[in-house]
């Protein structure tokens, strides 16, 4: 073979690419961020089965509300539906109407209030938990109810239900009064309820055991069993390793990228030199 003669330059295979250093050091960083998000969803999946459920039947016991949520919290999963007693007044004109509410299947009204509750030192503190108090089947017979639960405000009252979660404020229907209430929701009584300066407010609410005024008992059976696993949590841990998984893939295209492009760019080098040969 003579000098002149063309030197055949063969491509790089895509195994000799990503041997390279540079992609070496790529490898290396997909490495470090799939074993974060491994240890991540190791995390997600410890946190999503419960080591420590709570006894069957612990719900329905009747514990003092403040042992079991404290103002301004949110109620831990395990504890919504819990037994709980609470002592205290209720505040004069804070007897709202819920609409839309269900007593065994037949739709209603519920009447709440805000029951203040006793400063539990001298600093004179207040805080108040939003009550569910009892059901009624048409507005006027809630209205009523109103009526004679203001005229009995200020007397103390003990009141024994279930704490429930704040069900979160939900938009009136349409052309309804913009102060209608269809959801339970502590945040949007309050912004109607009196005398709130300075007021701590539990963010679960009360549901009553016994109807007051004469109204109806609100049916709240008991919550049903959990079985100490948070499908949420499984959810999360496999999406971690499904991300684990994508590190290694972005690594692989983007090196096969640069493999292509390089064999591309020999080929398209290569194909002027041929056609000088052929022209001499």
């Amino acid at each position: 073979m003579s000098e002149s003669d063309p030197v055949e330059v063969f491509p790089p295979t895509l195994r000799e690419v990503m041997l390279r250093p540079w992609w070496i050091g790529m490898l290396g960083l997909c490495l470090i961020v799939a074993g974060v998000f491994a240890w991540l969803g190791q995390w997600q999946l410890s946190s999503a089965i419960d080591g420590d459920p709570l006894p069957p039947g612990t719900t329905e016991s009747v514990e003092p509300l403040a042992d079991v949520a404290a103002p301004g919290e949110y109620l831990p999963e395990p504890l919504v539906g819990q037994r709980v007693e609470a002592t205290g007044t209720w505040v004069p004109g804070d007897f709202l109407i819920v609409q839309s509410r269900f007593n065994d299947d037949v739709e209603g009204f519920w009447v709440t209030g805000q029951l203040r509750l006793p400063s539990p030192d001298d600093s004179g503190a207040k805080t108040s938990v939003a009550v569910a108090i009892g059901w009624a089947a048409t507005e006027a017979d809630a209205e009523d109810a109103v009526d004679r639960l203001n005229d009995g405000a200020n007397a103390s009252h003990v009141v024994t239900g279930r704490l429930i979660s704040d069900e979160g404020a939900a938009l009136p229907p349409a052309g309804a009064d913009p102060w209608t209430m269809t959801s339970m929701s502590p945040a949007a009584l309050l912004a109607q309820w009196h005398d709130i300066d300075g007021l701590d407010v539990y963010r679960p609410y009360l549901a009553s055991e016994q109807a007051e005024a004469g109204l109806i008992d609100i049916s709240s059976p008991a919550p049903d069993e959990g079985s100490g696993v948070n499908w949420l949590n499984i959810f999360y841990a496999i999406e971690w390793a499904i991300f684990a998984g994508l590190a290694f893939y972005i690594w692989y295209r983007l090196a096969k990228d640069a493999w292509e492009r390089e064999v591309e760019e020999l080929e398209e080098a290569a194909e002027p030199e041929e056609g000088a040969v052929l022209g001499n």
